[in-house]
């Protein structure tokens, strides 16, 4: 780590009860988090501020903006080997979802919105994180999520659902379809790049053949349908600048 600037910069408060998981055994987890973001942590074990002072060397937009979701990720329930990825992967995202949106500050009623999430055993959890491949933590009146664009997108969709009291059965098959057009949409993106492969290597053993096929297609574009009475009317009328010259011999 290069030399510190000055001042610390405040991020976010984190709960008290998550600011033991943060700092880690002897400082680890702090440790780990300070070595991928080049920056040093400060947390306040009375308030639960964390601040951070980034070092000279640290030159990383992308790393200076998700630092903070890290930590909040950390705050709201993420264990921290989920959320340092967001430092180190620029295609993941993080999102927190207020449950306290739905149902206000009731106790009794956001329990009741933890328990649908969680599922018994963790089971909706489980089937959410294994159809849209994101992480999700339930902590107190937050859902927090880290993922792949795509993923967070049906992550999100399928929790608002349970939220707006959809059954856990509607959801479910939602999620199985929603996977289905994914994959069946990857497996097309694979084969159209297979086959732009494959063409591409034929084409540079056979000299000649690219342009024997520009040929064909072209000669093809320009056949005429003979049962298309306006194509055939269009292939044999005259240009402006043409004209029939009759000659005798």
């Amino acid at each position: 780590m290069g030399r510190l600037t000055n001042p610390p910069q405040h991020i976010t408060r984190i709960p008290m009860n998550r600011i033991a998981v943060m700092i880690g055994k002897n400082g680890t987890t702090r440790k780990s988090l300070e070595d991928s973001a080049g920056a040093r942590l400060f947390i306040d074990s009375d308030t639960g501020d964390v601040s951070i002072q980034w070092s000279t060397e640290a030159n990383d937009p992308v790393k200076m903006m998700k630092m903070p979701d890290v930590i909040r990720a950390i705050g709201r329930g993420m264990p921290p080997k989920k959320a340092i990825p967001l430092l180190e992967n620029d295609d993941l995202f993080m999102e927190i979802i207020d449950l306290r949106d739905w149902v206000g500050k009731r106790g009794n009623q956001l329990r009741r919105l933890r328990s649908r999430l969680i599922g018994r055993n963790g089971r909706i959890r489980g089937i959410i994180e294994e159809h849209t491949g994101c992480e999700l933590s339930i902590h107190g009146h937050t859902a927090t999520l880290i993922g792949l664009q795509m993923g967070m997108a049906d992550a999100r969709s399928a929790i608002e659902m349970i939220l707006n009291g959809s059954e856990h059965s509607t959801v479910i098959r939602t999620l199985e379809q929603r996977r289905k057009r994914r994959r069946e949409a990857s497996k097309m993106i694979d084969y159209i790049e297979v086959r732009d492969s494959a063409t591409s290597t034929i084409d540079a053993l056979v000299p000649g053949l690219h342009k024997a096929r520009s040929r064909q297609r072209r000669l093809k574009q320009a056949q005429v349908n003979p049962e298309d009475e306006q194509d055939v009317e269009e292939m044999i009328s005259l240009k402006d600048d043409e004209a029939i010259v009759w000659e005798e011999e």
